[in-house]
């Protein structure tokens, strides 16, 4: 089917269904065992810079890896896989030397998804099966100084962010069926994310529509640049995004109050893919798929949700056990707000007219 086609029946489906994303990228790719030589390949034979740790660069080195990561998640069920690029632009490559090379990352991580997205598709006729271009949030950030003795300093402006954005959405644009601006931690950031997209589309054939995630990073309920949920929702409602919801950071326990209020205030359909709880001593997960699936369960039945899936440290067993937890629930009313002026620092504000 079509682009066009796919995204249509998935905007049927989620009037009568909970839609689901697949799980965890990064962690999944630890658990493989990688070596230095997985993540050089041929490609990068003798390169002068460490690459292991470089998950989006498996894309040129190991497609194999990646490509059976994405099918488990298609076989617990998931109608929306991500692409594995997360970091494919040139800021965040340039920590490895390789921002050159980040066109190419990203198109091949998007044509890889979509071939077995594809072939999925062809194997269950009348099903769609999505591609989710990932856009991460860069290492580094227009709104915080990593200088605690100089606020002012920024390493780098606007134009360098949105021009590492455009480069990585026009690599992605034939591939994917929808830009997921994702684990957004700087709105700012996700402001350059979000005009590269819309320029992308100003030429592309086939525009692609938007999915935009914050990231809440504790329990005082605020992105890392200081936003709470509804001013974040403030800012970047423009994008007029497919999707809108958070991600990252937390688990669903600590991430809950901050989906209802995203889902109160939110005129488009609300995701959620939080993290198999808080990573323990060692850095891993071990929240347990039916603890992770019962949370998700409850915010689907409370209507908070349209589309559920994990972050860090789910699996395909995470993403099963969510699909049963949300089968046959309905989804999330999308609500049509009163008509006010809305505008947002690190609060809203609503003017009423």
């Amino acid at each position: 089917m079509t682009r066009e086609q796919r995204r249509a029946k998935l905007a049927a489906k989620a009037k009568s269904t909970i839609l689901l994303i697949d799980g965890a990228m990064g962690t999944a790719i630890q658990d493989l065992n990688l070596t230095d030589a997985d993540y050089h390949g041929r490609q990068f034979d003798g390169w002068n810079t460490p690459l292991k740790g470089n998950n989006d660069l498996l894309n040129l080195t190991r497609p194999d890896a990646i490509l059976s990561i994405h099918e488990n998640y298609l076989q617990a069920g998931a109608d929306f896989i991500e692409t594995n690029t997360f970091n494919a632009t040139s800021i965040s490559q340039a920590d490895y030397g390789l921002e050159d090379h980040a066109p190419d990352i990203a198109r091949a991580g998007a044509r890889m998804a979509r071939e077995i997205a594809d072939a999925y598709e062809a194997r269950e006729p009348g099903r769609p099966r999505a591609v989710m271009g990932a856009i991460g949030p860069l290492s580094k950030t227009l709104s915080i100084s990593p200088k605690v003795e100089d606020p002012g300093y920024r390493e780098v402006d606007f134009d360098q962010v949105y021009a590492a954005y455009f480069a990585q959405a026009q690599a992605m644009v034939d591939f994917v069926d929808f830009f997921a601006i994702e684990t957004i931690f700087d709105t700012l950031n996700a402001k350059a994310a979000i005009a590269a997209c819309m320029d992308v589309n100003k030429a592309a054939a086939e525009p692609v529509p938007l999915m935009v995630s914050g990231t809440i990073t504790d329990k005082s309920g605020r992105t890392l640049s200081g936003q709470t949920t509804e001013a974040f929702w403030n800012s970047i409602r423009h994008a007029n995004p497919w999707a809108v919801g958070l991600n990252c950071a937390l688990g669903a326990t600590d991430l809950r109050p901050f989906v209802a209020d995203l889902a109160r205030a939110a005129d488009c359909l609300v995701l959620a893919y939080p993290n198999a709880g808080l990573p323990n001593a060692f850095g891993e997960y071990d929240e347990m798929p039916q603890t992770t699936a019962r949370h998700l369960g409850e915010w689907a039945i409370d209507n908070l949700v349209n589309i559920v899936g994990g972050c860090c440290g789910t699996t395909p067993d995470h993403i099963r056990a969510i699909a049963k937890a949300v089968e046959g629930v309905a989804p999330r009313p999308i609500p049509t707000p009163k008509t006010a002026m809305r505008l947002a620092g690190l609060e809203p504000f609503e003017l009423a007219s």
